[in-house]
């Protein structure tokens, strides 16, 4: 028979620089975020916190609050006593073989609070003014205790305890390596250079706060929590937990989801909170979080102090390095907080290098601040920055050019795959042709006329590298599930989620690439717990990993269950139906119909033979894969004022291996990001505390973020080499741009400024702290 299906178009698949399809809604003001919902009947939820960062819990006050007009409920911890624990969901394991201290955190704390905004109770009223007028006349008794909020003072001998359970506030001290080998290859070398490192603590800030609603499906006898997160099956588990019901009585419902960067990957108290109401009052509660309770309740990112450490060679090759590093964990510990430094850090500090030996110490200790949880790379970054600094520190020690140096240390291509120190198996990339490229783009043999130009005008000009490769997440379980709809449309479904990072473009080029379906034809279908088998959620760029391996093998089960349903439709048999650019087509004929025709045809049919499928629906697990690595070389160029201490970013340039890239424009954009978060924490971005716990960095007029006038044009270009752990080819971009611009940048500062005799400088590089460095040099 002719087709008379539609034609599939040959445009926009792998590889070609897509727009978002999701941007058109959103630029015009369309995405509906958890704020945009209200349900009938809806209600609203305020957060009573602690003003204090610790304390014992001698009473609370609800009688006043209870009264006040619109009010229908004040809840403490008393009530919510009967729900689960947070904390560490990781099997981390101490030296001496222990487990590590897993503090619990209760929904509500009933003895003592931890940290300033610490939720203590809640109101749920008629309005958000009722509820928020209610809370603040709720009366808290709180014996004041004294704080701590870094791990120096955490560790102190007389310093106060935070749990009987974690003596000296220690909850972690992990290792790994062999501490005797890499000893002797200390002892044996020529050089050896050290450096203290600060990773600052970030405040996430999110473009959407933290928000939830939930509702009591009575008849059902079901939680429904609507909010924004990482993945909607993953928080599913996560919430079931904390209210001790069975999976299948909670769904998690997602719309648009305004970033995470980690922080939203797990539940809070805030979410219980709000379903144990629901159920009580039997109508939807809403809680939304304000900008200031966001700075004071959401969990934060990074905060560690490291003592760095390379060994070489008198001829510059590595022969070891070390890693001692104190990890700030907050008040509680949260899913992931414990993983950076016992996991990431281990896995990314080799880096690129053919590091024979290292070897990573790291205590975690609880302090009375806001707990941490993964942000943008979660180690990944910071392990790099680390290793980047030391061997800038070596390359002045030894004498050798900072870019040879790290050509010599380099794996070579010839060389993979290759083991690493920490275990990993790099599989594919070329690290050194990386290195040279971004040395020729940036003009690094022009610099010496550039820095000349600056010092005419009175400025300090400085380049800097930063070398990495980042070990991803390694993708979990996830669902590839595609439905044929009725309206001529196909929907994909996927556990992972997208929080802007754009998912539905690049998954329908997967799909048009592979199936010949119109991209404006799919929709993607990814925040209802309800609709999936399966899902690891989006974390350590493997989301693409993830779902692009389950689409495609979802895909090959749609042509085959469409060469059985064809040969049917077209009168052959199976064997000689072939599938390309979206038909199915009797070999050697020009009988075919497309695929979405026969998707419709199933649809209508009255009757089938037996073993034809009714439809091509699939709904597919993908099992897991190896973990991919990305890596590359960025050079920033830097000037600054020696007057004011005020740094310029002037050029900044990134060569990539992302493997395959199925959407460059997208893969350019994601790096755009994850180098501005990273710009933001070597220059300005810190979370302050006062020495009583009390936060000073509370609002944007107290914590800064870069601007768009603080950033250069980045110079994006691709080298890749497509991994060979994954179908895809791909290798994940999500985090690179924070992996290379933190020793980019810094590196950059410390050239401009080592001719003053300035050899240290910690992140954030503030003008005040250049211009009191560059007044201690002099």
């Amino acid at each position: 028979m002719p087709d008379t299906g539609l034609t599939p178009p040959t445009r926009f698949a792998v590889g070609q620089a897509v727009p978002r399809l999701e941007d058109p809604t959103l630029l015009r003001g369309e995405g509906i975020y958890t704020d945009d919902l209200e349900l009938p009947g809806q209600v609203c939820c305020a957060m009573v916190r602690s003003p204090y960062a610790h304390g014992r819990i001698i009473g609370i006050g609800t009688e006043a609050a209870a009264a006040m007009p619109g009010v229908l409920g004040v809840f403490t911890g008393a009530d919510m006593a009967g729900y689960g624990r947070l904390g560490c969901t990781l099997a981390l394991i101490n030296r001496d073989g222990s487990p590590l201290r897993n503090v619990p955190r209760p929904v509500l704390p009933t003895d003592r609070v931890r940290f300033v905004g610490d939720p203590v109770a809640f109101v749920v009223a008629e309005t958000p003014h009722a509820a928020r007028d209610a809370a603040e006349a709720v009366e808290l008794d709180i014996d004041f205790l004294d704080a701590v909020t870094d791990c120096a003072s955490a560790a102190a001998p007389a310093a106060p305890q935070l749990y009987d359970e974690a003596p000296g506030n220690l909850v972690l001290d992990h290792h790994f390596g062999d501490a005797a080998a890499v000893a002797r290859a200390f002892a044996a070398a020529a050089h050896v250079v050290r450096c203290r490192l600060t990773s600052n603590r970030i405040a996430v800030c999110s473009m959407e706060p933290r928000g939830a609603i939930g509702t009591w499906d009575a008849s059902a006898e079901r939680y429904v929590l609507r909010l924004g997160c990482q993945g909607t099956f993953g928080m599913r588990a996560g919430i079931a937990a904390l209210m001790r019901v069975p999976l299948g009585q909670v769904r998690v419902l997602t719309e648009r989801v305004g970033g995470s960067f980690g922080m939203k990957s797990s539940p809070f108290p805030e979410y219980a909170c709000v379903l144990h109401a629901a159920r009580l009052l039997g109508r939807p509660v809403k809680w939304m979080n304000d900008r200031s309770a966001s700075f004071l309740s959401d969990a934060q990112g990074r905060d560690h102090e490291v003592e760095a450490e390379l060994a070489l060679d008198a001829h510059g090759h590595f022969l070891a390095a070390r890693l001692s590093a104190e990890a700030n964990l907050g008040a509680y510990l949260t899913p992931f907080g414990p993983h950076m430094a016992p996991n990431n850090f281990v896995r990314n500090f080799p880096s690129n290098y053919r590091t024979p030996l290292i070897e990573v110490s790291s205590r975690g200790y609880v302090t009375n601040t806001a707990p941490i949880a993964p942000y943008r790379g979660a180690g990944r970054p910071e392990a790099n920055y680390f290793m980047e600094r030391l061997v800038e520190a070596a390359a002045i020690e030894t004498g050798i050019d900072a870019a040879e140096l790290r050509r010599r240390n380099h794996v070579r291509a010839a060389e993979l795959p290759f083991r690493s120190a920490a275990g990993s198996l790099y599989d594919s990339g070329d690290f050194t042709a990386i290195l040279d490229s971004a040395m020729a783009m940036a003009d690094r043999d022009g610099f010496p006329q550039r820095r000349a130009e600056s010092a005419a005008r009175g400025l300090l000009r400085g380049i800097g590298i930063g070398n990495y490769l980042e070990c991803t997440g390694v993708p979990a379980k996830e669902m590839g599930g595609i439905r044929f709809d009725a309206d001529g449309g196909v929907t994909l479904i996927t556990g992972t989620m997208d929080y802007g990072q754009g998912h539905r473009t690049p998954f329908a080029q997967l799909l048009q690439d592979r199936l010949g379906i119109p991209m404006e034809r799919v929709r993607l279908l990814q925040g209802d717990s309800d609709a999936l088998i399966a899902g690891g959620g989006s974390g350590g760029s493997r989301s693409l990993m993830a779902s692009g391996s389950a689409i495609l093998e979802a895909a090959d089960q749609v042509i085959e269950k469409g060469r059985v349903a064809a040969a049917h439709v077209l009168e052959a048999a199976a064997m000689d139906i072939e599938f390309a650019a979206g038909r199915f087509i009797v070999a050697g004929t020009d009988h075919a119909i497309t695929l979405l025709r026969l998707a419709a045809e199933l649809r209508t049919a009255p009757t089938l033979p037996e073993g034809v499928p009714d439809s091509l629906d699939v709904s597919h697990i993908f099992a897991e894969a190896p973990m991919a690595y990305p890596n590359g070389c960025h050079v920033a160029e830097v000037e600054i004022d020696p007057e004011t201490g005020i740094v310029t970013l002037l050029r900044y340039v990134a060569v990539n291996d992302f493997g395959v890239l199925v959407n460059p424009l997208m893969v350019e954009g994601q790096v755009h990001g994850g180098v501005a978060q990273g710009v933001g924490q070597v220059l300005m971005e810190r979370v302050a505390y006062a020495q009583d716990g009390q936060l000073l960095t509370g609002s944007y007029m107290d914590y800064a973020l870069p601007r768009a006038s603080d950033m250069p044009p980045i110079e994006f270009h691709s080298l890749p080499s497509p991994a060979t752990t994954n179908r895809l080819g791909a290798k994940g971009c999500g985090e690179a741009g924070c992996a290379g611009s933190l020793p980019a940048v810094t590196n950059a500062i410390l050239d401009a400024l080592r001719p003053l005799g300035v050899t240290h400088i910690d992140m954030p590089a503030r003008p005040e702290t250049v211009w009191a460095a560059i007044r201690a040099a002099r």
